[in-house]
Parts: C-alpha cells; structure tokens; sequence
C-alpha cells in the first residue's frame, strides 16, 4: 500500500527489515498510555520489545506524537507516552484529527491495524481486543477493532477479546464480518484472564508453521482483512474463572451506574478491575502479552522463512 511520507518517522530499524524483507511485529500504544499505571506500563512495554528481539524479529511500537505517525519508539518516546496525562486514545476516526492538531496519541488495535498495514507490516500483537459491550442492546456499543480485522490485511495475535465484553456476541460479530478466528494451541476462545471460555472454534492451530501456511494461502486467494490468532494466557498466570468473573461482573455494573459509553468505558474497567484483584490482573495481563509477543514472533518468522 502507498503511504504519504510526510505523515510518518519511521525507526531506522524498522525501516531497515521492512526494506530487507525480515519479519517485523507492530505494538499498540493504547496499552501503555490507558491500560496499565506507571512505571509498569513502560517497564511492560520494553520488555515486550525484547521478547520480540529474541525471537529475531523486529518490534514496531506506533503511536502519534508531534504529526507523525512513529513506527518504532525509542526509550524516550516510551518514558513520554508512559507518563503522559493527556495522550488521546486513537482509534481510525480519530486519526487525522490527532495528527493535523499535532497532538500526542496512543493507537488502539484499529489504528494500530491501520499504520501497520500502511508501511507493510502484517503481524500485529497486543492484549486483547475490543469487542461488543455488555449491554449492547442498549448502547449499540461496538469496537472499531472488529470491523478493522475485517477489512484491514493485518493479523493480530492476541488472548482473545478482552473478558469484560459480550464474548458471545463477539464472536458472533467476527463471523458475521468474516473474519477467521483461529486457536494457537486451542479450541476454545480464551477469556483473556482466563485460559478457556465455552465458545468453541471453528479452526485451530499447534504451531507457527501452519499458521503461517494459512497466511500465505490467504494472501495467494487475495481474500481480504485480517486474521484473528487467539493464544490463551499461560496456565500459571490464569486467575481462576469465577473469582475474576465476579470482579467483572461488579466493575460493569458501576460502569452502567456511572453512564460510561465509548472509550471511557474500557480504562475505567480495567482501572477498577486492577483495583478489586489487588493487582494480580494487571499481573495476568502483563505475563498474557509477553506470551502474545513470544507466539505472534514465532508466527512472524515463520511466514518469512515460508516465503524465502
């Protein structure tokens, strides 16, 4: 895809493997800015870009800031978003207004989605997705993520939809859209604190090598958007389904109580979910990402050494 330069400061590292063919993996910024408190936030995202690095790949973190779309952030530019009070939560409506205002902007799954696929990179982790709301009946309230993955030649790898969502609809959502879900090493759709839930999948895979297979294939039919590779949190660090679920249950309810909508509604949770457990959540979504990472560069890989 064409891109318009003036709009974007790409890492030299990062434009490097790009021009060299190598495997690249993009990371959202949304996470650092709204869903984790400092310094665990910057201390998250570094790491994460390590787990990256061993595998052989190249990590691009995106965010917004002074007009440019930043492919790769440095230690500073971390440090910046990490502690920054104002950034905006970028999703694709937002983009441009983000950008021509100059202002500082941390990209969600879309957005992220998005630059990724402007530059050229195919593989994208993160957390967990957005999803339908609770309550949609009544709010109509539905992340831009899913409608992103159907149209958006990116693929995600992440633990599922984020479990204060409607899992249900969803999933339901994803397929009305056409969009593969498919397991890593699972037949369940995982529940992001959790390691199952009781929505079967469709597909499944046990390695990077067929997931890449499938990738390529993809590509070789022109089908377009992306796929949804759902890896489930590592059994040690799953908190026990009951125990998070009620947690859940009383964070959404306050957040009705409080008539959140929009992208004020997820921070609040997970803020308030962080607090309920004691910060044994934030634990499980810090050690659910550093396994995302590990897996979605393995996938990365494994598609460019298919390709060779």
């Amino acid at each position: 895809m064409k891109f318009n330069h003036q709009y974007f400061d790409i890492h030299p590292e990062v434009q490097a493997a790009l021009e060299q063919n190598l495997p690249v993996v993009a990371l959202e910024s949304t996470i650092i800015s709204h869903g984790m408190p400092y310094p665990q936030n910057v201390e998250m995202a570094k790491k994460t870009q390590q787990i990256i690095r061993e595998q052989g790949v190249v990590p691009a973190t995106i965010a917004i800031m002074n007009g440019k779309v930043k492919v790769g952030l440095s230690e500073e530019d971390l440090e910046i978003l990490g502690k920054s009070s104002h950034a905006r939560k970028v999703s694709r409506r937002d983009l441009a207004t983000v950008l021509a205002k100059k202002e500082i902007g941390a990209t969600t799954v879309a957005s992220t989605m998005i630059c990724a696929e402007m530059v050229g990179i195919k593989f994208f982790v993160t957390g967990g997705i957005g999803g339908v709301h609770r309550g949609y009946e009544e709010t109509l309230d539905v992340s831009a993520d899913l409608d992103e993955l159907a149209q958006t030649d990116v693929h995600v790898i992440c633990a599922g939809a984020k479990s204060i969502l409607d899992l249900p609809r969803t999933l339901e959502y994803l397929e009305t859209k056409g969009v593969s879900v498919i397991g890593y090493q699972t037949k369940v759709l995982p529940a992001f604190y959790t390691r199952e839930s009781h929505l079967p999948l469709n597909d499944f895979v046990n390695s990077p090598e067929e997931l890449a297979e499938i990738v390529v294939t993809k590509e070789n039919l022109q089908l377009k958007g992306g796929l949804l590779i759902v890896n489930p949190i590592p059994e040690k660090d799953s908190l026990d389904a009951e125990f998070i679920q009620t947690i859940i249950d009383q964070a959404v309810a306050d957040s009705f109580a409080a008539d959140l909508t929009g992208k004020d509604v997820t921070p609040f949770l997970l803020s308030r979910i962080v607090e309920q457990t004691k910060g044994e959540s934030l634990k499980a979504n810090i050690a659910l990402v550093y396994h995302n990472a590990k897996v979605g560069a393995q996938i990365a890989k494994a598609y460019y050494e298919l390709l060779k």
